[in-house]
C-alpha cells in the first residue's frame, strides 16, 4: 500500500507537496476503510480530490502514471528524452531538477524510494527499506561523470558481474529498474519493491480513457467478473441481466500498432502482447436487457459498440471492471473525474460498494460533485479529502480538509465549500 508520496517540480506543483494516505485518529468506517499495517501505520484506501479547473488535480494522478512509464522504459538511446514535465510558468524552473519520493509498504515492510531528474538524465535515485525505524539503503545511483554510478547495500547480495552487468546497462536517462529487468538475478528485497511498482500501480482513468475494451478483454476471459458486473448493475437499477463477449483476433497494421504503443492511457501488459503478437483482439460484446411488457418477460441485446449503449452504463462497465481488479490485486487506482457520465446516485453507489469491500486496494480520485461531501461521516472519512488551489503565479497547492479547524462544528462541510471555506473554488 502506499503511504505518502512528494512531488517537486513537476507539471503545476512546483514547491514540494506532500499528499499521504495516512488515517487520522477519526475511528468512522474504521474496519472497512482503515489497514492497519503495524502499530504505528494506519492507512487510508480512499482519498478524494477537489478544486476548480485547471488547479492541478489531475497533476497529482498523473504523477502515479508517469513514475510507472519511467521505472520500466527501456531505451538503447541515451538522447532520448525523458518525458517529465517541470513547471512552465517560471523562468527557472524548467532548467531545475524534478523531485519524487514514494513511501509504500510491501506487505509489513516499509520502502522508500527517492528520485531526482530532468528531461535528459538522472541525477539520483535510491531505493531503501525498514527493518528497524531507520532506512537501510537497497540501492543508491549517483550520476558520476556523465554516468551511472550505482552502490548496493550490504542487504543485497549481488555478484561482481551482474553488479557490472546492471551498471552497464543503466543508461543515464532510465530508471535502474529498467536496467535490473534485463539481468537475470535475484534481488529479493529490490524485487519485491519493483514486483509492487510494476503489479499494484494500475493506469489513470481519465474521462478519455477508451474503458469499453478494456473491460471486454478482461471480461471475455473472467466469468467472476461478468457476474461481479451484472450483479452491481442489477442493484443500480439497470436492467441488464447478463453480459456476453465473444473475441475476434485481428492482425494490425504497422503504423496503428506504432500509434498505440504510445498512448500512455493503454495498460502496460497490452502493449507488450501488442508488440510480441503483432496483434490486437477485437470483441464483440451483447448487453442482454430483461423487459417486462403486455407480452410478458422478453429478453434484447444491444451492442455498446455501436453506440446502443448509454455513455454511463459503459462507463459504469469500464469503471467497475477496473475497480473489480483493483480489489483482487490489493492495488492502487487512479481515477480523474470520476462523476463522467455517471448519476450522482450512482457514483454513490460506486464508491459505497468499493469501500464496503475488505481490501488492502487504495484508491485516489478527483471530482466536482460536491454532493460526495455531505456524505463525509456518512460514507466518506473527513482525512479522505483533499483540496487542490492555484496562485496567481500559477502554482498549485495541495492540502487536507482535517488540516483546518472546527470541522467538526460545521453543519454542513458541502455548504462551507461552496462559501470558500476551505478554498479551491472559482474566486
Amino acid at each position: 500500500m502506499i503511504q505518502e508520496i512528494k512531488i517537486k517540480n513537476f507539471r503545476s506543483f512546483k514547491d514540494e507537496v506532500v499528499f499521504s494516505f495516512e488515517a487520522s485518529n477519526d475511528k468512522f468506517a474504521e474496519s472497512s476503510q482503515v489497514v492497519q499495517i503495524n502499530e504505528n501505520t494506519r492507512l487510508l484506501r480512499f482519498a478524494v480530490i477537489y478544486g476548480y479547473n485547471a488547479s492541478g488535480k489531475s497533476n497529482l494522478l498523473k504523477v502515479f502514471d508517469f513514475l510507472s512509464d519511467f521505472w520500466f522504459a527501456e531505451s538503447g538511446d541515451v538522447d532520448k528524452k525523458i518525458e517529465v514535465e517541470p513547471f512552465k510558468l517560471d523562468a527557472h524552473s524548467p532548467k531545475d531538477h524534478s523531485f519524487f519520493e514514494l513511501t509504500f509498504f510491501v506487505e509489513n515492510i516499509k520502502y522508500n524510494y527517492l528520485l531526482e531528474l530532468d528531461k535528459t538524465q538522472v541525477y539520483y535515485e535510491k531505493l531503501s527499506y525498514y527493518k528497524s525505524t531507520q532506512p537501510t539503503c537497497l540501492f543508491e545511483r549517483r550520476l558520476e561523470n556523465n554516468q551511472s554510478d550505482i552502490k548496493f547495500g550490504s542487504a543485497v547480495k549481488i555478484s561482481n558481474v551482474a553488479k557490472e552487468r546492471i551498471i552497464l546497462l543503466c543508461l543515464k536517462n532510465i530508471s535502474f529498474f529498467a536496467a535490473r529487468k534485463q539481468v537475470n538475478v535475484s534481488l529479493p528485497l529490490i524485487d519485491e519493491a519493483k514486483d509492487m511498482m510494476r503489479q499494484k500501480i494500475m493506469p489513470i482513468i481519465t474521462p478519455s480513457t477508451e474503458l469499453l475494451g478494456y473491460a471486454q478483454s478482461k471480461a471475455s476471459k473472467d466469468k467472476d467478473l461478468v457476474s461481479y458486473i451484472v450483479n452491481f448493475l442489477h442493484e443500480a437499477d439497470f436492467n441488464i441481466t447478463d453480459i456476453k463477449t465473444e473475441i475476434v483476433g485481428k492482425t494490425i497494421p504497422e503504423d496503428l500498432m506504432n500509434m498505440l504503443l504510445q498512448v500512455s492511457s493503454v495498460p502496460t501488459e497490452i502493449k507488450e502482447k501488442v508488440k510480441t503478437e503483432r496483434s490486437i483482439k477485437l470483441f464483440e460484446t451483447r448487453f442482454e436487457h430483461t423487459v417486462t411488457n403486455e407480452r410478458g418477460v422478453e429478453k434484447y441485446h444491444l451492442d455498446p459498440n455501436n453506440d446502443e449503449e448509454s455513455r454511463g452504463t459503459i462507463q459504469t462497465f469500464g469503471i467497475e471492471t477496473a475497480l473489480y481488479f483493483a480489489l483482487q490485486k490489493n492495488a492502487f487506482l487512479p481515477i480523474d473525474e470520476i462523476e463522467s457520465s455517471l448519476h450522482s446516485k450512482l457514483l454513490e453507489k460506486i464508491i459505497f460498494e468499493y469501500l464496503k469491500t475488505e481490501s488492502k486496494s487504495q484508491i485516489i480520485v478527483t471530482t466536482h460533485n460536491d454532493g460526495l461531501l455531505d456524505l463525509i461521516d456518512d460514507l466518506i472519512r473527513k482525512d479522505s479529502v483533499w483540496f487542490t488551489e492555484k496562485d496567481k503565479s500559477g502554482v498549485t497547492d495541495l492540502y487536507k480538509l482535517t488540516d483546518f479547524r472546527g470541522v467538526n462544528r460545521l453543519s454542513s462541510i458541502r455548504e462551507a465549500y461552496r462559501n470558500k471555506r476551505f478554498g479551491a473554488t472559482m474566486k
